[in-house]
């Protein structure tokens, strides 16, 4: 069922929408300007709040003291943490991971102690933004400095200053006698390791260092509150999730989520970024204080230095392989920065580091790891992207041993069907060594390497999507277009691909499903948008209240033919009668009848579904290395990903494409750089390098289309995967250009140039490599 504009006709795949490439539901009101985001949010009598925040990276607070901020012309408050009411130490699921209550108030405003630098301490509401900037430079704080941990090695290391004096290590359910800034340390285990490395021919040990990153969304972080006399709370803020916004602002305010409307604005950008809350409950106590509407808007070095990036890792790796290329055993340990506050996405590296093969000996252990940076966050594939740079370089330096291609190599060890995780899970049918093939066979793969320091790589990845809570609404109007209403907020054309789900049930045109994101009183509880999950699961929800609607509009032409409702059969959008062939009626004939049949007709839909489908993913990269700057350009980029089924082939394919060129710019370009005073050197978009248009090929698309079992159109999440292999591919292609292997990142052109001279014996006395 595909083309949109093709009647009844189907597009080649067995459907008529799905498969098809519609334009999208809000596309003129993004390409107008009319779409509102946070920032654009205007209200009445709007008071404005600005954030003090920490010069330090690790200090005691000893005294605050606002009082000159106070009788500051136009403020109208001034909040600290004391302000907030006390928070008890339980998890909250932010849906993709846990978090501590507790340390989501500290992480708001410090409470004793900043863990930081740029850790808010205080919040100002005044009449315009920049009195209420002014105001925050006349809040006087008096510190503790305390001497930084910034790199996990030292964070780790026995005697290091402690971020929590209180903090013990959970250590596989025990937890130490010694306060530590090790705050877990988990493991996944199969089979018997010792027994898989002392079968193997060959043993491989190397240790990889990544810098933290942050998710690059271009709309700065925002909330606006009002806090209402009647003692309901209305936030207005660009996020991922807004019934996540709404837990987390009632557990830090210790009010019922019941009297919070969370309202969802448009974002501008995410990546998993968007789903802690930041402003939110400051911007909410700000208004309870002055009675009035209060909006916070970050400035972008505040977004960089206060808000989540994605973590810095050092992960060792090691695998036993026999002659033939056979891998025996694996063995990892991932040790994650935290940041100030424990939970990083280490749980979700462990998982994914060996995803991509059939090892029957695995062990893989994880630290999560606190350090004076901002608590980290989820970046697209949380903790994957790291260990896929650990495992797929390993794995290119064993095909290289074994003489074999790398892809071959793959092919030999690839997961199936059946193949057991290390986390214990069982795939179903799955389509990793479909990409394998689908690489093999590409035109990219088979041309000729041309020139001097020019190399290819090849790496793999893999996510494990998501599933959890959705709801929407479906109502048929009398003209027959259908509203869907739903709470999943749009990230990546999601009004689109749930639009054509429903579409693709009822019969329908995907023009004529007008789909909405609306706030937490107008549907049912949806979580967040991530996990690569809303096509997939909320595309359940739609499907079921899609078949509840198809049923009532038979029921509806039962009716007006005064037959039994079994008696009507549906073909795409016609009801007829099966004993009267001269009785038949379109869905949108059938909706004008809608009053005459019973009045409004509205069917809601709730899941929790199971069957989510892993995605797999397998990258081809060449490059160009400068041997006199170190610049590694990239020449050529195809990515090749299992989809499961592309609902709408353009988004799939621009996801694909975001999620490499967001990889290219961890693999070479981005870094947080720290000074020894944990001040972060480059919180802006000049000085945080990303790439441009002008640093990229066009990224080449292979979908791969081996249907999830789970999904009734066989969809798959796809949004994450393709973050997961650039930076291994990068790597591989970097050695394969100028015999280096690079084991951290970024490969920047500093890091490149000083192995190639130390390479040659030249680089300069006193430089570092």
């Amino acid at each position: 069922m595909s083309g949109s504009n093709n009647g009844n006709s189907q597009n080649g795949n067995g459907y008529r929408i799905i498969g098809s490439r519609p334009v999208r539901h809000d596309g003129v009101d993004k390409v107008t300007g009319r779409a509102l985001y946070g920032a654009d949010l205007r209200l009445s009598d709007c008071l404005h709040g600005k954030v003090l925040r920490s010069p330090h990276a690790h200090a005691r607070i000893l005294s605050i003291d606002t009082s000159e901020a106070l009788a500051s012309p136009g403020v109208k408050a001034v909040i600290t943490s004391a302000d907030y009411p006390e928070t008890e130490s339980k998890i909250i699921d932010l849906g993709e991971g846990p978090a501590i209550l507790k340390d989501l108030r500290a992480n708001l405003l410090a409470d004793g102690k900043v863990l930081y630098k740029g850790h808010p301490i205080a919040a100002v509401a005044a009449t315009d933004p920049f009195l209420a900037r002014e105001a925050t430079k006349k809040i006087k704080v008096e510190y503790e400095v305390l001497k930084p941990v910034l790199h996990i090695n030292d964070a780790m290391a026995e005697g290091s200053p402690l971020l929590h004096e209180d903090l013990h290590t959970d250590s596989l359910g025990k937890k130490s006698d010694k306060p530590s800034n090790v705050a877990k340390h988990l493991r996944f285990e199969i089979g018997d390791i010792d027994k898989g490395f002392a079968e193997a021919d060959e043993i491989f040990e190397r240790e990889f260092d990544t810098a933290m990153v942050h998710q690059g969304y271009i709309e700065p972080h925002n909330a606006t509150a009002l806090w209402n006399a009647d003692g309901h709370l209305t936030i207005w803020s660009s996020t991922q999730g807004a019934f996540s916004v709404r837990a987390q602002t009632a557990g830090i305010l210790n009010i019922p989520e019941s009297s919070i409307k969370a309202v969802p604005m448009e974002i501008g950008g995410g990546f998993g970024g968007k789903i802690p809350v930041y402003l939110e409950p400051i911007a909410a106590m700000l208004s309870k204080e002055t009675g009035k509407a209060v909006k916070m808007t970050m400035d972008r070095d505040e977004v960089f230095e206060s808000t989540g990036p994605t973590p810095g890792s050092v992960i060792k790796v090691k695998i036993g392989v026999k002659k033939n290329g056979k891998i025996t055993a694996a063995d990892a340990s991932l040790a994650y920065e935290a940041g100030a506050f424990q939970g990083s996405p280490v749980n979700c590296g462990m998982m994914c580091i060996f995803a991509p093969y059939d090892i029957e000996h695995v062990r893989v252990d994880g630290y999560d790891v606190l350090v004076n940076k901002p608590k980290t966050a989820a970046y697209r594939a949380p903790g994957a992207t790291n260990a896929s740079m650990a495992s797929e370089t390993v794995i290119d330096e064993i095909a290289r041993w074994a003489s074999l291609d790398p892809i071959e190599l793959r092919k030999l060890n690839a997961a199936k069907e059946g193949t057991v995780r290390a986390d214990g899970l069982a795939y179903p049918r799955i389509g990793y060594v479909e990409t394998l093939e689908a690489c093999e066979s590409h035109e990219h793969y088979k041309a000729p390497k041309e020139g001097s320091f020019r190399g290819r790589g090849v790496a793999s990845g893999f996510w494990f999507n998501c599933g959890f809570k959705s709801s929407v609404t479906v109502s048929v109007e009398k003209d027959g277009t259908v509203r869907l209403i739903e709470g999943s907020t749009d990230i990546g054309g999601t009004r689109t691909s749930l639009a054509m789900q429903l579409a693709e049930i009822l019969g329908i045109e995907a023009e004529d499903v007008r789909p909405m994101v609306v706030d937490t009183d107008s549907v049912g509880y949806t979580d967040i948008t991530g996990g690569s999950r809303v096509t997939f699961a909320t595309g359940l929800a739609v499907i079921e209240a899609g078949k509840k609607v198809q049923q009532e509009m038979a029921r509806r032409a039962a009716q007006l033919w005064e037959v039994d409702a079994s008696d009507v059969e549906v073909e795409l959008d016609v009801y007829r009668s099966k004993s009267d062939s001269s009785k038949s009626i379109t869905f949108k004939e059938l909706a004008g009848s809608l009053d005459e049949t019973g009045g409004a007709l509205s069917e809601q839909a709730s899941v929790s579904p199971q069957g989510v489908g892993g995605g797999f993913g397998t990258h081809i990269v060449d490059v160009e290395v400068d041997p006199d700057t170190g610049k590694v350009q990239v020449l050529r980029y195809t990515a090749a990903q299992d989809v499961g089924k592309a609902i709408h082939p353009s988004y799939v394919e621009g996801q694909i494409q975001g999620g490499a060129v967001q990889g290219i710019g961890w693999a070479i370009y981005e870094g947080y750089h720290y000074n020894e005073d944990g001040h972060m050197t480059n919180a802006n978009f000049l000085d945080y390098r990303m790439p441009t248009t002008l640093d990229l090929p066009m990224i080449d698309t292979i979908l791969v289309e081996v249907p999830n079992p789970g999904h009734p159109f066989g969809v798959r999440g796809v949004g994450e995967v393709p973050i997961v292999p650039p930076c291994a591919a990068l790597a591989n292609a970097i050695y394969d250009a100028i015999g280096i292997r690079l084991r951290e990142l970024p490969m920047n052109s500093t890091r490149v140039l000083k192995a190639l001279l130390k390479e040659k014996g030249a680089l300069p006395q006193g430089v570092e490599a």
